[in-house]
């Protein structure tokens, strides 16, 4: 067997990778034909309540789908080229003229992870000019080629092939030509010719086009004159298609969207992603309802050195919709602006940004309460310059609100915070012991409402003693809360003149409210090692005293600017204050008594966790106007012995009234590999009851079942349920959803307009064809939120 020198033949091998020109030289990259090693499923844990999108999986491509001339021996490893001798094998050679190589009769050239085959090759060892004839094929690590003639030049990396049909192996996609033309090593271009990701032979779509060009330097092939065809049967002209033929970012069209709901009929999306740099990119989202009309939404993201954000906005420039009776936008232009930034001002400081704003308050009711969100009842905007050490933080800002719920009126808005100021300090003095403050200091407004400004100082200092078998930790603290209140306060009840000219208590412009918080927690750990259903376990047992001392003050005089009285669960036992704000803080003389235990596997994995506390008070606590003795028994029990299920309970007994304040139940099963079952049951005595399932059942590999339901038993309906099934096979993937649902803007808010109906309904369809880019992804949000553990 002749061997030449590694520059000569093997170089007109290297130039017949007309696909791709030259392969990346990384032996770490293995090929995978036929994508076999490609979008491996991958189980979200269970109870996870964010789950990462399943990667394309092309497990279902035929495993053998190649060109027939594929050598699985061949090495994957192209840095080796360099170095490695060219082995020539044919039946005839002739180097008569010592610059011109004729190799004729099953001729074989093999570099490394380079194959070339041909009828016949001739070679100008001078010129570097080459041409192969009859039956030419190539393969290296990363592509497949067949050709029935190839001529070029190795020094220009130019060559033209004729009757192409090519292969990528490291990244989906093949097709044929009738000519292909290598420009340079980067660029490539292809006449009349196909492109496809699924498999060879099997096309269960693909596009045609007058011309195909690759730029392997950008990752991008573009397509001209071209039909989109399922089958055989064309469904879309494209005068100019771009796509990815790799995993970089790229500029082209989303895939469309097509869905219908009550408020705005049928929707079409066709987004267009613009890959501006490699820190900032947009993308423009034009769409049509039929019900309303035309809409152009955007959105811009920008990364720069130490800052980023995003804007993204809505458009209506002529609403068609009717008047309903909620508000007359019929013929008016609409839109919907959200903008975030966060910004490094200067070592441990940066802004923190958002500004959302709608053109009415039915806005989102109209355009954003469909398939795929949730109702959003308000919107926010605020800015803050917000610092941060090792032992304190701090924040100076502001926030507003606007009402986005057309059924109620803005009475139901929080308070606006102009200005607040905030500052949290944790010192260590010592091993044990800490110092450390939370305060604030916020000015509140609110339209037809009492405002004023509070202050809130609440400094402490903590002790913990103990080991890993017992714990001590007494902690002293004093809060004190003055406020200075509008001069109009006495039109809102907060003071006046009793009969006789005698002045009020509570008529104060300035009241405060000044006390101690006391609080001692203690516990025990004792543990042993046990079985269970033939597993070794460690078991704990943990009792726990939490006492809670703090003196009653008279509020009745202050404010309610942002508290209200928090659900009553388990970690309230050990709390200093049921009120999530500074405006109430509770009285306590009491002691929680507590007790836990666990299971721990041999990995110190917790497998079962389950607790039940009780306070008992030793006197009335005057604030939250309770005379008991006892509160609620709360017990919670949460069970996980393997991978394949998990069980949450939680369940409050109240002793004053022997009823049930409060149960839950949640179940998660795992089924077969990405299935998941979900089941819950809540009760909150005078709000909810209501029982809730999803599911996501694969009937097949191919074929998944997708549903969710929530049905409310005060309420005697179902107060959401959707129903969708997805497809999945080697190249394209497809999902169609439909859901009806209780419009949760005016549900819970007393009864609508006569002329609405309070059920609405939408469904969407999506399709995916791999490969090709990314979705406008409009039903994922929706199962993310419905289904806990969708993937």
């Amino acid at each position: 067997m002749p061997k030449l020198p590694p520059r000569r033949l093997l170089a007109v091998a290297a130039a017949l990778a007309l696909i791709g020109g030259q392969a990346d030289a990384n032996p770490a990259r293995t090929p995978a034909p036929g994508g076999t090693d490609q979008g491996a499923d991958q189980a979200c844990p269970l109870g996870s309540f964010h789950c990462a999108r399943r990667p394309l999986n092309y497990a279902m491509c035929r495993p053998n789908a190649l060109l027939e001339f594929y050598d699985p021996t061949l090495s994957n490893d192209s840095s080796l080229r360099e170095t490695s001798p060219t082995q020539v094998q044919a039946q005839h050679v002739d180097s008569s003229d010592q610059s011109v190589y004729h190799l004729s009769g099953e001729v074989r050239l093999q570099r490394a992870d380079q194959l070339l085959q041909a009828d016949r090759v001739d070679y100008n060892d001078s010129s570097t000019d080459y041409d192969a004839r009859g039956n030419v094929r190539y393969q290296e690590a990363s592509q497949l080629l067949a050709a029935s003639h190839l001529r070029g030049n190795t020094d220009a990396s130019r060559g033209i092939a004729d009757d192409v049909r090519y292969q990528l192996l490291e990244a989906r996609g093949n097709g044929s030509a009738k000519q292909g033309h290598m420009l340079d090593a980067l660029h490539t271009r292809y006449s009349m010719a196909t492109y496809s990701t699924c498999d060879v032979g099997h096309h269960l779509w693909e596009f045609r086009a007058r011309s195909i060009t690759i730029n392997k330097d950008t990752g991008v092939g573009v397509a001209r004159n071209a039909t989109m065809r399922i089958g055989n049967v064309p469904f879309l002209y494209l005068p100019y298609f771009s796509f990815p033929v790799d995993d970089r970012r790229k500029s082209g069209f989303l895939y469309p969207t097509i869905g219908h709901s009550s408020r705005s009929g049928y929707e079409i999306s066709t987004p267009y992603y613009l890959n501006l740099a490699p820190n900032y990119d947009a993308t423009l989202d034009p769409r049509y309802y039929s019900d309303r009309g035309a809409m152009l939404a955007g959105e811009f993201r920008y990364l720069l050195p130490g800052t980023g954000g995003q804007l993204n906005a809505e458009y209506v420039p002529r609403d068609h919709g009717k008047n309903d009776g909620l508000a007359d936008t019929q013929g008016d232009s609409r839109y919907l602006v959200q903008f975030s930034d966060h910004t490094q001002l200067w070592k441990g400081w940066q802004f923190v940004g958002s500004y959302n704003h709608a053109s009415d308050g039915s806005y989102l009711y109209d355009f954003g309460n469909n398939l795929s969100h949730t109702a959003v009842y308000m919107l926010d905007s605020n800015a803050a310059i917000m610092g941060g050490g090792k032992w304190w933080n701090a924040s100076f800002g502001g926030t507003i609100y606007q009402n986005l719920n057309p059924f109620v009126t803005d009475s139901v808005l929080p308070y606006k915070q102009l200005p607040y100021a905030r500052f949290g300090m944790d010192v260590p003095l010592s091993r044990w012991l800490e110092v450390g403050m939370d305060s604030s200091a916020v000015a509140f407004r609110k339209n037809g409402f009492i405002g004023g400004q509070r202050e809130d100082l609440y400094p402490y200092l903590a002790a913990t003693f103990g080991t890993s078998a017992w714990f001590v930790r007494p902690r002293l603290a004093y809060r004190y809360t003055a406020y200075q209140l509008d001069s109009d306060y006495r039109d809102y009840g907060y003071g006046g003149r009793l009969g006789g000219g005698a002045t009020s208590p509570f008529d104060q412009k300035s009241p405060s409210r000044a006390l101690p918080v006391v609080s001692l927690d203690s516990g025990l750990v004792f543990d042993r090692s046990t079985t269970l259903f033939g597993s070794s376990y460690t078991q704990t047992l943990e009792p726990r005293l939490y006492y809670l001392y703090v003196p009653y003050r008279n509020q009745n005089n202050l404010p309610l600017f942002d508290t209200n009285v928090m659900s009553f669960d388990y970690w309230q036992l050990f709390s200093t204050n049921q009120f999530s704000g500074a405006d109430r803080q509770m009285d306590a003389n009491n002691l929680t008594a507590a007790l836990s235990t666990r299971l721990l596997d041999d990995g110190g994995v917790e497998r079962v966790s389950a607790s039940i506390g009780q306070i008992h008070y030793f006197s009335p606590q005057k604030v939250l106007g309770t005379d008991w003795v006892h509160s609620a028994y709360v017990a919670q029990l949460d069970v996980q012995l393997n991978d394949r299920w998990r069980l949450n309970t939680a369940y409050q007994w109240n002793p004053n009234t022997r009823l049930t304040d409060m149960a839950a139940v949640e179940l998660q099963r795992r089924v077969r590999t990405d299935g998941i079952f979900n089941f819950s049951y809540r009760f909150r005595r005078g709000l909810l009851e209501q029982y809730s399932a999803s599911l996501v059942y694969p009937v097949s590999e191919r074929w998944r079942l997708v549903g969710a339901w929530t049905y409310s038993v005060k309420d005697r309906e179902s107060v959401d349920a959707l129903a969708g099934v997805e497809y999945d096979s080697c190249c394209v993937s497809l999902r169609l959803v439909g859901r009806s649902y209780v419009n949760q803007y005016y549900y819970g808010f007393g009864p609508a307009p006569t002329n609405l109906n309070h059920r609405d309904n939408a469904v969407m369809f999506e399709v995916v064809f791999k490969g090709l880019g990314s979705t406008g992804g409009q039903i994922d949000p929706l199962l993310r939120r419905d289904i806990l553990g969708y993937q």
